[in-house]
């Protein structure tokens, strides 16, 4: 028991590769973050690509949230900074920005989803 706690407080990794993870990362959020922007902002007004874009948008929140509770962990554990830090950070942004931005996104779909019903009406009348 003792020895499975010890080697929990051991590092996870170095701060070197803390660095990497906190640049890779926060790289790899920025352009999943622009894809999923530019995707929701050209398709969901035409109501096109609903569920590749509100399923990554849960796939980020998910992710974020693993990733926070990582952090978390590690901050518990008396990880050093650059162990905890970039996980938390990483992770706290995707978990906002994937479940903020959801049901944001998921209006625009029911909006453009009633555009279409509205001139549907529209054309038969």
């Amino acid at each position: 028991m003792f020895g499975l706690l010890s080697s929990l407080s051991d590092p996870w990794f170095s701060s070197q590769t803390g660095t990497l993870v906190g640049a890779f990362g926060g790289a790899a959020v920025g352009v999943l973050g622009a894809f999923i922007g530019v995707a929701g902002g050209l398709l969901a007004p035409r109501g096109k690509g609903r569920r590749l874009v509100l399923g990554l948008l849960l796939v980020q929140g998910v992710l974020g949230a693993g990733l926070a509770l990582f952090g978390i962990a590690g901050l518990l554990l008396e990880q050093a900074y650059a162990v905890w830090y970039p996980l938390t950070m990483i992770g706290g942004l995707c978990l906002g920005l994937g479940f903020g931005l959801y049901p944001v996104m998921r209006r625009r779909y029911r909006e453009a989803e009633s555009r279409k019903i509205d001139a549907e009406g529209l054309r038969q009348s």
